[in-house]
């Protein structure tokens, strides 16, 4: 571990110029938000730190490898299920450039990038991210 705070999992707001980068999450029974739009991110594994865990979700979920220096810990948040580690939220900004690079996981459905205010306005994303970056779009 490298100093931080003990956490279950990290998300990040991946701005791609004005746009940002989201997936489709699986529609099946049993897992949470099925079938809303997620920002990439997830669990962390093995004590990673949190720009690890986002640099590792972000290759397996999008096929594109960012240095950890890059992810920017800007927010720290009560677990979303109301108990347990805190999350936390990282911005990353990268050009167009970056679009090609990406080969979609085998997690979710499809991913897309799109301007910052419909995903603050979708009725289609998962609630608290949107609250997260409209917090830190506050700032």
């Amino acid at each position: 571990m490298s100093g931080e705070i003990d956490f279950h999992g990290a998300k990040v707001a991946f701005f791609i110029d004005d746009h940002i980068l989201v997936y489709r999450r699986d529609n099946k029974p049993g897992i949470p938000f099925p079938d809303l739009l997620d920002l990439p991110g997830g669990g962390r594994e093995n004590g990673e730190s949190g720009a690890e865990c986002v640099a590792r979700e972000t290759w397996e979920e999008f096929g594109i490898r960012i240095a950890t220096e890059e992810f920017e810990h800007v927010q720290t948040y009560p677990n979303w299920r109301g108990s347990g580690a805190v999350a936390l939220f990282f911005i990353c900004r990268s050009s167009s450039d970056i679009l090609d690079q990406i080969v979609f996981g085998d997690e979710g459905q499809d991913w897309q990038t799109m301007p910052v205010a419909e995903f603050l306005a979708s009725n289609d994303a998962v609630p608290h991210l949107q609250l997260r970056l409209q917090e830190y779009l506050k700032t």
